[in-house]
């Protein structure tokens, strides 16, 4: 799943038109074989980095279907990291602990489009505050993805 998810990250945006560097290419590839590999290290967090620097520098300012095919692969990408990193090297992973995982992971990736269209839908109203208004949203989503794992404020 790491390596799925830092794949469609890195693919979908190489494959636009516009002009990526190759060296978001390059090092995303690198960074992409630690986080598959070791797993609970920051590799993960600078492959995040690295991908929205790519999207930063280059890619145009339209939330279209490339940003939410990039940011659900780089949603895949955190989430099976985080997942991983919790496991020592020995777990055997069964049913039971993959049933944990598949709720909050689905409720990530259903709600990821929605903040994404919801997004879309403000800044073409030219709602003032519309940053507060996605950042709002993802703020919720992240809550009902907390939640929705059991997670308690003493984890």
């Amino acid at each position: 799943m790491i390596a799925l998810g830092g794949v469609i990250a890195l693919v979908v945006p190489g494959l636009q038109p516009w002009d990526q560097m190759d060296v978001i290419s390059i090092a995303g590839a690198f960074l992409l074989l630690v986080c598959v590999v070791l797993p609970d290290s920051a590799a993960a967090l600078v492959f995040l980095v690295v991908v929205l620097a790519g999207w930063l520098l280059r890619a145009p300012a339209d939330v279209g279907w490339v940003t939410v095919v990039t940011g659900l692969g780089l949603l895949l990408l955190h989430l099976a990291s985080a997942y991983a990193a919790q496991l020592p090297s020995y777990a055997k992973v069964g049913r039971r602990s993959l049933r944990r995982w598949l709720l909050p992971a689905s409720i990530a990736a259903l709600l990821g489009p929605l903040v994404a269209i919801g997004a879309a839908v403000v800044r073409d109203a030219e709602v003032p505050g519309s940053l507060v208004v996605t950042v709002a949203a993802l703020a919720a989503a992240t809550a009902a993805v907390w939640f929705a794992a059991g997670q308690s404020v003493n984890d």
